[in-house]
Protein backbone atom coordinates (compact mmCIF):
# COMPACT_ATOMS: atom_id res chain seq x y z
CA UNK A 1 0.00 0.00 0.00
CA UNK A 2 1.05 3.31 -0.90
CA UNK A 3 0.51 5.54 1.67
CA UNK A 4 0.33 9.54 1.54
CA UNK A 5 -0.17 11.84 4.83
CA UNK A 6 -0.87 15.95 4.22
CA UNK A 7 0.02 18.09 6.62
CA UNK A 8 -1.36 21.63 7.43
CA UNK A 9 -1.28 23.78 10.50
CA UNK A 10 -4.76 22.70 12.03
CA UNK A 11 -6.02 20.09 9.73
CA UNK A 12 -8.90 21.67 8.98
CA UNK A 13 -8.66 23.53 5.77
CA UNK A 14 -5.46 22.61 3.51
CA UNK A 15 -4.74 19.31 4.39
CA UNK A 16 -8.59 17.65 5.15
CA UNK A 17 -8.70 19.41 1.21
CA UNK A 18 -6.14 17.68 -0.01
CA UNK A 19 -6.71 14.43 1.18
CA UNK A 20 -11.01 14.63 0.29
CA UNK A 21 -9.28 15.76 -3.04
CA UNK A 22 -7.08 13.04 -3.24
CA UNK A 23 -9.35 10.35 -2.26
CA UNK A 24 -11.32 11.15 -4.97
CA UNK A 25 -8.86 10.97 -7.69
CA UNK A 26 -7.54 7.99 -6.52
CA UNK A 27 -11.10 6.15 -6.50
CA UNK A 28 -11.64 7.78 -10.33
CA UNK A 29 -8.39 5.84 -11.28
CA UNK A 30 -9.37 2.53 -9.40
CA UNK A 31 -6.17 2.81 -7.44
CA UNK A 32 -7.91 2.75 -4.08
CA UNK A 33 -6.51 -0.63 -3.69
CA UNK A 34 -2.91 0.39 -3.97
CA UNK A 35 -3.33 4.10 -2.35
CA UNK A 36 -4.12 5.31 1.30
CA UNK A 37 -4.57 8.82 2.33
CA UNK A 38 -4.57 11.07 5.44
CA UNK A 39 -4.52 14.23 6.47
CA UNK A 40 -2.29 15.77 9.92
CA UNK A 41 -1.77 18.98 12.00
CA UNK A 42 0.98 20.19 13.19
CA UNK A 43 -0.63 22.02 15.69
CA UNK A 44 -3.18 20.76 18.13
CA UNK A 45 -5.29 23.74 18.03
CA UNK A 46 -8.52 21.44 16.30
CA UNK A 47 -7.81 18.38 17.07
CA UNK A 48 -11.35 15.80 17.02
CA UNK A 49 -13.08 18.35 14.95
CA UNK A 50 -13.98 17.80 11.25
CA UNK A 51 -13.02 20.22 8.23
CA UNK A 52 -13.64 23.79 8.71
CA UNK A 53 -17.17 24.63 7.49
CA UNK A 54 -15.97 26.67 4.34
CA UNK A 55 -13.68 23.51 3.64
CA UNK A 56 -17.24 21.10 3.36
CA UNK A 57 -18.85 23.66 1.70
CA UNK A 58 -16.73 24.10 -1.25
CA UNK A 59 -15.87 20.10 -1.42
CA UNK A 60 -20.00 19.82 -1.13
CA UNK A 61 -19.88 22.26 -4.58
CA UNK A 62 -17.63 19.62 -6.49
CA UNK A 63 -19.59 16.61 -5.30
CA UNK A 64 -16.42 15.52 -2.80
CA UNK A 65 -17.11 13.70 0.71
CA UNK A 66 -15.23 14.57 3.87
CA UNK A 67 -17.97 12.14 6.00
CA UNK A 68 -15.75 11.08 8.78
CA UNK A 69 -12.76 13.12 8.70
CA UNK A 70 -11.41 14.56 11.96
CA UNK A 71 -8.05 16.66 12.47
CA UNK A 72 -5.12 14.68 14.51
CA UNK A 73 -2.01 15.91 15.18
CA UNK A 74 1.38 14.61 13.32
CA UNK A 75 3.53 12.38 15.12
CA UNK A 76 7.08 10.40 14.90
CA UNK A 77 5.78 7.32 13.99
CA UNK A 78 3.99 9.00 10.90
CA UNK A 79 7.04 9.45 9.55
CA UNK A 80 7.58 5.29 9.15
CA UNK A 81 4.16 4.43 8.22
CA UNK A 82 3.83 7.05 5.14
CA UNK A 83 5.88 7.16 2.03
CA UNK A 84 4.63 11.22 1.13
CA UNK A 85 4.43 13.70 3.50
CA UNK A 86 2.91 16.52 1.98
CA UNK A 87 3.29 20.53 3.57
CA UNK A 88 1.27 22.57 2.33
CA UNK A 89 3.62 25.66 3.01
CA UNK A 90 7.01 26.77 4.52
CA UNK A 91 6.17 26.81 7.95
CA UNK A 92 4.83 23.30 7.66
CA UNK A 93 7.62 21.97 6.21
CA UNK A 94 9.66 23.20 9.32
CA UNK A 95 7.34 22.16 11.86
CA UNK A 96 7.03 18.66 10.31
CA UNK A 97 10.93 18.16 10.76
CA UNK A 98 10.53 19.25 13.88
CA UNK A 99 8.10 17.16 15.23
CA UNK A 100 9.65 13.93 12.90
CA UNK A 101 13.02 14.82 14.24
CA UNK A 102 14.51 16.38 11.18
CA UNK A 103 14.74 13.33 9.34
CA UNK A 104 15.95 15.30 5.78
CA UNK A 105 14.11 12.62 3.37
CA UNK A 106 12.88 13.68 0.09
CA UNK A 107 9.44 12.00 1.23
CA UNK A 108 8.57 15.26 2.77
CA UNK A 109 8.23 17.95 0.43
CA UNK A 110 6.14 21.18 -0.32
CA UNK A 111 2.86 20.28 -1.78
CA UNK A 112 3.36 22.73 -4.67
CA UNK A 113 6.84 22.11 -5.25
CA UNK A 114 5.36 19.12 -7.67
CA UNK A 115 3.86 21.71 -9.82
CA UNK A 116 4.95 24.92 -11.69
CA UNK A 117 3.73 26.91 -9.25
CA UNK A 118 5.95 25.90 -6.20
CA UNK A 119 4.47 28.73 -3.91
CA UNK A 120 2.69 27.93 -0.45
CA UNK A 121 -0.96 26.98 -0.60
CA UNK A 122 -2.64 29.82 1.56
CA UNK A 123 -4.56 29.17 4.58
CA UNK A 124 -8.09 29.79 3.66
CA UNK A 125 -8.97 29.86 7.68
CA UNK A 126 -7.07 33.13 7.00
CA UNK A 127 -7.66 34.33 3.72
CA UNK A 128 -11.78 33.20 3.37
CA UNK A 129 -10.59 32.33 -0.38
CA UNK A 130 -11.96 28.68 -0.41
CA UNK A 131 -11.80 28.36 -4.48
CA UNK A 132 -7.89 29.90 -4.53
CA UNK A 133 -7.11 26.68 -1.91
CA UNK A 134 -9.46 24.75 -4.01
CA UNK A 135 -8.38 25.54 -7.53
CA UNK A 136 -4.40 24.83 -5.92
CA UNK A 137 -5.05 21.74 -3.90
CA UNK A 138 -6.55 19.95 -7.10
CA UNK A 139 -3.56 20.95 -9.35
CA UNK A 140 -0.75 19.87 -6.38
CA UNK A 141 -3.30 16.39 -6.66
CA UNK A 142 -3.01 15.51 -10.00
CA UNK A 143 0.45 16.78 -9.93
CA UNK A 144 1.00 14.22 -7.18
CA UNK A 145 -0.92 11.50 -7.98
CA UNK A 146 1.07 11.51 -11.39
CA UNK A 147 4.25 11.20 -9.03
CA UNK A 148 2.93 8.35 -7.97
CA UNK A 149 2.16 6.68 -10.93
CA UNK A 150 5.16 6.84 -12.55
CA UNK A 151 7.07 6.30 -9.13
CA UNK A 152 5.26 2.57 -9.13
CA UNK A 153 4.33 2.22 -12.57
CA UNK A 154 0.41 2.46 -11.49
Amino acid sequence: MIRVLFVCLGNICRSPMAEAIMRDLVEQEHLSDKIEIDSAATSTNHIGEPPHRGTQEKLREYGISTTGMKARQLKKDDFEQYDYIVGMDESNIRNINTILGNPNSLKIFRFLDLTNLKKDVPDPYYTGDFQETYDLVVEGCQALLQKIKQEYKL
